[in-house]
C-alpha cells in the first residue's frame, strides 16, 4: 500500500504518454499513482522499482515525484513561509506544491520569508498539513550527556517555565526560566550546553558555559560595561538579582564570581556608587 507524505519504493506498473503509473499495491489499476514524464529517467521500464514521494497535486490528485521533500509525515523540519493567506500560511517543502499551515495550527504568528519548526501530518480530509505544535513529536532518547554542546531551534517561549528548544530538530530541550538572561525568540537557532539529562530523557540547557569557563567571559564583559559607564558601573554585591540580569544578562551568582576575580586581580575597586576601574 502507498503511504501519502512518505518517501517509498514503488514498481512501475505500466508506461503511458503522460508518464509511468506506479503500482499502488491494491490490485486495482485505478489506484495506481502517476509519475509524470518530467520525473522519468531514460531507460525506465515496466517492473523497475523507483524511490518516490507521494503527495496531492494542485487538483487534489495523488501524484508521485522523485524530488526529495524537505519534510515527511511525522517529521520535524524548519520550513520557510512563502505567503500568508486567508486560510493560513503556505510553506516551502521543496516541491511544486506548498504545504498549508492552517491558522488553527499556528501557535504564534508567522511571517513570509521566515523559517519555523513544523511537523507534517495527514488531516481528516487525507491531505498533508503542517502544525507548529511539535512538542509531542520530539524524542527523549538523545545521545547527549551533561556538559555536551548541542544546537537547536526555539519552538516555544513560556513565561512560566522558560524556552523550549528542539535539539537537532529531534529531541526535547528546555532552557529553564532561571537560565534565561536575555530575550529569546521563536525560530532562533541556539548553541547550548546540556546542564542536566532528566530521568525522562529531556534535556535541561543553558546558553552559558560552565561556571569556571564563563567567569573569564563575564569578567571581560563587566570591564567593557564599566568603560561604557564612564568608569563606574552602578552595581555591587548588594544589587538586586533583577537589576544585574537587566544590565548584564547574568545571574547574581555569576556576577559575584566575576567581580571577585576582577577585585583579586586588582583591575577594579568597589566604591560607594558601584564598581570603578583602577
Amino acid at each position: 500500500m502507498i503511504e501519502i507524505g512518505k518517501v517509498q519504493n514503488l514498481k512501475i506498473s505500466n508506461l503511458a504518454k503522460i508518464g509511468a503509473y506506479l503500482d499502488a499495491g491494491t490490485e486495482d489499476t485505478n489506484d495506481n499513482i502517476l509519475l509524470p514524464n518530467s520525473q522519468l529517467e531514460d531507460g525506465m521500464k515496466e517492473g523497475d522499482e523507483v524511490e518516490v514521494f507521494i503527495y496531492r497535486d494542485s487538483e487534489d490528485r495523488l501524484i508521485a515525484t522523485k524530488k526529495k521533500p524537505l519534510i515527511q509525515v511525522d517529521e520535524v523540519a524548519a520550513l520557510e513561509v512563502k505567503q500568508t493567506t486567508e486560510i493560513g500560511a503556505f510553506l516551502d517543502m521543496g516541491l511544486e506544491k506548498d504545504l498549508l499551515l492552517p491558522f488553527k495550527e499556528q501557535k504564534y504568528k508567522v511571517y513570509p520569508g521566515k523559517k519555523y519548526l513544523v511537523v507534517m501530518y495527514i488531516d481528516k480530509s487525507n491531505r498533508l498539513t503542517a502544525t507548529t505544535y511539535i512538542g509531542k513529536f520530539l524524542r527523549t532518547d538523545s545521545p547527549y550527556k551533561k556538559n555536551d554542546t548541542v544546537k537547536g531551534t526555539v519552538y516555544s517561549v513560556s513565561q512560566e517555565i522558560g524556552v523550549l528548544v528542539a535539539i537537532d530538530n529531534k529531541y526535547r530541550g528546555l532552557i529553564p526560566k532561571i537560565e534565561c538572561f536575555r530575550e529569546i525568540k521563536v525560530g532562533e537557532e541556539l548553541e547550548c550546553r546540556v546542564v542536566r539529562v532528566r530521568s525522562d530523557g529531556k534535556l535541561d540547557l543553558s546558553t552559558r558555559e560552565e561556571a569556571y569557563k564563563q567567569m573569564d567571559i563575564d569578567a571581560d564583559m563587566i570591564l567593557e560595561k564599566i568603560k561604557k559607564y564612564d568608569g563606574i558601573l552602578p552595581l555591587n554585591d548588594k544589587s538586586k538579582p533583577e537589576e544585574i540580569k537587566d544590565r548584564l544578562k547574568m545571574s547574581k551568582a555569576a556576577f559575584k564570581r566575576a567581580v571577585g576575580r576582577l577585585l583579586k586581580e586588582g583591575k577594579i575597586e568597589q566604591v560607594e556608587k558601584g564598581l570603578r576601574l583602577k
